[in-house]
């Protein structure tokens, strides 16, 4: 839930850290109160970016936290260290290589609709300081 993607943005704002959030195309009003929430200047909400422009921000990032999706894929192809939260797909069918500069967040269960209409209840279980935990375990290869 965005709530808590602004949870984590927040404490990591708190801790000096810049972030930049990215959507989709049917996603502005998530992110507009994932800004809000976390207190993003609007400079560092990109709506819908061109791929060449989000491949940029991925590869220049320090860190990527997001669910199992194309941004997840690009931060791994680009070496840019990870937290990949999963739900209802376990991460050993599309999870990153393991690596130390990957952390994968997952809770066991019976597998659910990756394309169901609301968070799968797997991925729910995922707290907001899990999060933050292992972003602390990824090895600081680019700087803040």
């Amino acid at each position: 839930p965005v709530e808590r993607y602004a949870a984590v943005a927040a404490r990591l704002r708190h801790a000096g850290r810049r972030v930049v959030v990215t959507g989709g195309a049917h996603e502005y009003d998530l992110l507009a109160r994932l800004a809000k929430l976390a207190g993003l200047p609007d400079a560092d909400v990109h709506g819908e970016p061109p791929l060449e422009r989000l491949a940029a921000l991925v590869a220049g990032a320090s860190a990527v936290v997001s669910g199992d999706t194309g941004v997840a894929h690009l931060a791994v192809a680009h070496g840019t260290p990870s937290v990949t939260l999963f739900g209802p797909v376990p991460p050993a069918l599309w999870g990153p290589p393991p690596l130390e500069r990957h952390r994968v967040l997952w809770h066991p269960g019976p597998p659910g609709d990756p394309h169901g209409r609301g968070p799968d209840p797997l991925l729910l279980r995922i707290r907001p300081e899990e999060v933050l935990e292992a972003l602390s375990l990824l090895p600081e290869v680019r700087a803040a």
